[in-house]
């Protein structure tokens, strides 16, 4: 065959891009996470799924590519936003507020950062793109959809940085949403807070709350118990003071550990805490901590670093904490930080009400729509509430990060919308070749995943 047949340049560009694929998944599940082989299988066979799943797991990939390439509408360098950074579809989902209310909101910040709030809006796109396309939208349908999301981001924003709404009181609650997010929240609003609790332990004949074990929970051994229980006042001391109770509340009854969660976090160690509570005799009032290991963001090994930030957050359970914080309306009262052999971990209530809004459930176009425009609402006000502290004189970001994403959009919206959208379209067909990529390499490094292929969600 001629050297220069169009059939051997893509051949070769594939080959390239192969190279590329399997030594970012070497340095990052590898040498970064140090997965063993069998974490990595684990890992490899829900990563098969599915493009979207795949794309979920590997949002280091999607930083190499992005982070290099010059678009418009970034902020200045020395102007960055604090971002969720790992912003997709499922990582939105109900779950209970501080005060008691059931709300809709982001509920992963595992990889929060410093960076242009472009990188997540880029991020969410892209995952729309691939959810519309499960649902077997075309690719107008599909631009609708992802424009809807950045169009209400757009006006979110604007109406922020002129101070028509209040970033840091806002929230989505039954009362003010629409489509199937307020029938997700009614629905979990007639739930009872004890029903979790009853389906995840089980009361001895002496009347103590145990886990139950299952497929998800497993007993924690004798070491693991003894180091949580080691670092568990380390812990308390990092609660907010205006929330902390008394010491006897955070008493540990049970240690579960947690498997099967989320899809980039597996091979790290998570676990359920059970503890005290107010001490009802009838331990009905027990509540469930998730205790759960943390390592560097993503996007910090791609976007500018930040020193001032690293000097705050060094302690990447503190940083996850931080974010969360940063970008809730009310925090988790129980959200604090431990360490276990100078492993980092964070804290926080396992919210009996959590739970994600699937895109299969959703049927009509117009219910996708409805539920996209209040998650870009949602994406904006978490932005422009990250520099809260400004507003108390201290914090790491020293201006209004809505004046600055304001500016960055430019004055036409639909400019704005249908450029991310065409791009995010465009990416999609290089998630779907990594993918494909993806499934070679792992079935040739890691038969196993073959075998131990998890069953689609």
């Amino acid at each position: 065959m001629n050297r220069y047949h169009p059939e051997r340049i893509r051949r070769m560009r594939r080959d390239i891009r192969a190279q590329i694929v399997e030594a970012i998944l070497d340095d990052f599940d590898g040498a970064l996470m140090e997965l063993p082989s069998e974490d990595r299988a684990v890992k490899y066979a829900k990563m098969r799924e599915s493009a979207f799943r795949f794309f979920r797991g590997s949002a280091y990939l999607f930083y190499f590519d992005v982070a290099h390439i010059p678009f418009p509408y970034h902020t200045p360098m020395d102007k960055p936003t604090w971002i969720q950074g790992d912003l997709h579809f499922e990582n939105f989902g109900a779950f209970q507020s501080r005060d008691g209310r059931i709300v809709y909101d982001i509920n992963d910040f595992d990889e929060g950062y410093l960076g242009s709030y472009l990188y997540d809006l880029l991020r969410m796109s892209v995952s729309v793109a691939l959810v519309c396309e499960s649902l077997g939208y075309d690719d107008e349908l599909t631009a609708e959809a992802i424009e809807s999301y950045l169009k209400a981001y757009y006006k979110q924003i604007r109406r922020f940085s002129e101070r028509k709404d209040d970033m840091v009181a806002m929230r989505f609650a039954s009362d003010n949403t629409a489509g199937p997010i307020r029938k997700l929240l009614r629905k979990l609003e007639k739930k009872r807070r004890s029903e979790f609790l009853d389906e995840v332990t089980e009361r001895t004949e002496s009347a103590i709350r145990r886990f139950v074990q299952s497929s998800e929970l497993a007993p924690a051994e004798p070491e693991e118990r003894s180091r949580l229980h080691a670092a568990w006042d380390g812990y308390v001391a990092t609660l907010d003071p205006s929330a902390k109770r008394e010491a006897a509340f955070y008493a540990v009854k049970d240690v579960a550990v947690k498997h099967g969660s989320g899809t980039a976090s597996l091979g790290l160690d998570r676990y359920y805490v059970l503890i005290e509570g107010h001490r009802d005799p009838a331990a009905g009032d027990d509540i469930i901590l998730e205790v759960k290991e943390v390592r560097a963001p993503v996007p910090a090994y791609f976007v500018p670093y930040h020193e001032r930030f690293w000097a705050l957050y060094e302690h990447h359970g503190q940083r996850v904490a931080a974010t969360q914080r940063a970008m809730q309306h009310e925090a988790d009262p129980f959200l604090g930080w431990l360490t276990i052999d100078d492993r980092h971990f964070y804290v926080r209530e396992r919210s009996p009400f959590k739970k994600r809004l699937k895109a299969d459930k959703i049927g009509a176009h117009d219910d996708l729509i409805t539920t996209l425009k209040q998650m870009g609402r949602i994406t904006a006000k978490i932005h422009s509430r990250a520099d809260n502290d400004l507003r108390e004189g201290e914090g790491i970001i020293d201006y209004h990060a809505e004046h600055e994403i304001w500016a960055a959009m430019g004055s036409d919206p639909n400019a704005f919308a249908a450029t991310i959208a065409a791009w995010s379209i465009g990416y999609r067909s290089q998630v779907h070749e990594d993918y494909d990529i993806f499934k070679e390499l792992s079935a040739r490094r890691y038969p196993e995943v073959v075998q131990t292929e998890a069953p689609p969600l």
